[in-house]
């Protein structure tokens, strides 16, 4: 069982930047994948960014060069650093970790992208 919880959301201009945190807790984080999803208003959840055990990265196409996954193993933590943030990515996101049929969802962080 994993338990976690993102935090670092909150209000921002366009052009600027935030960083989301996700604490682990429960099981030995390093095994997992681990990965962030969004959901904007009446859109689907979709998939923003993964990170693999091994530290293989892949993103959206949308967030391609604007976003980074990165984890801290040693912390039990993952993040995503969110640089010249767009209204469009206005959204909850959301923290999971995968290892084979388990999967784990934290309760999402509101980001906004407003002037």
């Amino acid at each position: 069982q994993v338990q976690l919880v993102e935090s670092g959301g909150g209000l921002v201009q366009p052009g600027g930047s935030l960083r989301l945190s996700c604490a682990a807790s429960g099981s030995i984080f390093r095994i997992y994948a681990m990965a962030w999803y969004r959901q904007a208003p009446g859109k689907q959840r979709e998939l923003v960014a993964a990170i693999t055990s091994g530290g293989s990265t892949n993103y959206a196409d949308s967030v391609k060069g604007r976003f980074t996954i990165s984890r801290d193993n040693a912390k039990n933590t993952g993040y995503l650093q969110m640089n010249s943030l767009k209204p469009e990515d206005t959204a909850v996101y959301y923290c999971n970790v995968r290892r084979s049929v388990n999967e784990y969802w934290g309760q999402g962080t509101q980001v906004t992208v407003s002037s």
